[in-house]
């Protein structure tokens, strides 16, 4: 079968119309972008175990060092990478490599007294949007090549 009998179209006879339902391709190429929360320098109220779950979940989320206080008092800076939520708080644990240590620590949710995201987000105002308008700003004043440099960590 062949032809309208298969459902083929005559695109020419219908004036090169697009399929109905088609999705012009410049709609596609536009995403929205993700939108993060200015967590530096916030000390969450840790009063709940919901409050404890949520908490963690956002610094697993942040892209910089937090500061966990200890119920013993002591206190440890680093970067969560990981996050393993359990039934319960004893089960559930947290996991960072320490600012100053090459150890990976793990940390049960039931341990932690205080959090603190104190570290520098290292991905604040690092948007497309904000590039560009850097780059817009820069090809302005007449600069040439122009292009994107990352900032060191430290």
């Amino acid at each position: 079968m062949t032809g309208k009998a298969a459902g083929h179209l005559d695109h020419q006879a219908a004036g090169s119309a697009p399929h109905v339902g088609a999705v012009h391709p410049d709609a596609l190429e536009i995403a929205p972008g993700a939108e993060h929360e200015k967590l530096e320098g916030w000390i969450p109220s840790l009063a709940s175990d919901d409050e404890i779950r949520a908490a963690l979940e956002k610094a697993f989320d942040y892209r910089g060092d937090v500061t966990i206080t200890r119920k013993d008092g002591s206190k440890i800076e680093g970067y969560v990478f990981d996050r393993r939520s359990a039934s319960t708080l004893r089960d559930s644990l947290v996991r960072l490599f320490p600012k100053n240590s090459p150890e990976k620590i793990s940390i049960s949710y039931a341990d932690i007294a205080a959090l603190a995201f104190t570290g520098r987000d290292t991905a604040a105002g690092k948007s497309w949007e904000a590039w560009m308008t850097k780059y817009a700003e820069k090809k302005a004043a007449g600069e040439k090549n122009i292009a994107l440099h990352p900032e060191p960590l430290g």
